[in-house]
């Protein structure tokens, strides 16, 4: 568990209010409607995220396509699209679902149900998430761009591999990726993909900084 364990949170919202924290496994209690990247642990995301399911569980294999195994696809994909990005944008991809850690991975079709309120509070948890780990709250355009391809193009190679959508389809729905050739998906343990996602947080975090 994260060296912060046993250090206090921020006080909880006065009586009488509705609870509006999660306590976390490494100690802390994070406000969901006022998040604080002092309560975000690593530990907790990659916990969180290796036990969140893609596509609502309906994949083939043993074993969940978990958002964690899902970041790192997307984080290797957006260093086959950019050879040498920088270590910060392949961080920010790596933890461009890390909010779910929290709220969970609804599928896309739900989110616009839910309309604009869940968007705001969705920015908010991820802006506490890099401000946490060195990053922007706010990523160029262009970076979100480039990660917004690769995930799309993460979410076709799921779709036609473990998610029972033909090629067809997938195309339609989300693009046929281009200039990449498929990665081969292997639905991990639940272990295997939180260890695979902390090593590769490790991994562009001791990069970035070494590039300050």
């Amino acid at each position: 568990m994260s060296a912060q364990k046993n250090k206090p949170s921020r006080p909880s919202r006065s009586q009488g209010q509705p609870r509006a924290w999660q306590r976390m496994l490494s100690g802390r209690r994070l406000d969901l409607l006022d998040p604080s990247p002092l309560d975000v642990e690593i530990d907790d995301i990659a916990h969180g995220l290796a036990r969140v399911a893609r596509w609502n569980g309906q994949t083939e294999g043993d074993h969940a396509f978990t958002v964690a195994e899902h970041c790192v696809l997307v984080d290797d994909i957006c260093a086959r699209l950019r050879p040498g990005w920088p270590a910060k944008w392949r961080l920010a991809a790596l933890l461009h679902d890390a909010p779910e850690y929290v709220i969970g991975d609804m599928i896309s079709p739900f989110k616009a149900a839910l309309g604009i309120d869940y968007k705001a509070f969705e920015h908010r948890l991820a802006a506490a998430i890099h401000m946490r780990f060195g990053l922007p709250a706010e990523i160029p355009q262009a970076v979100e761009d480039l990660i917004k391809r690769a995930d799309r193009a993460s979410a076709f190679f799921e779709a036609t591999q473990i998610a029972g959508f033909s090629d067809a389809e997938a195309a339609e729905i989300f693009g046929r990726p281009r200039e990449l050739t498929p990665f081969q998906l292997e639905p991990l343990s639940t272990k295997q993909a939180q260890a695979r996602f902390l090593a590769r947080f490790h991994q562009l975090s001791d990069a970035l900084s070494d590039d300050k």
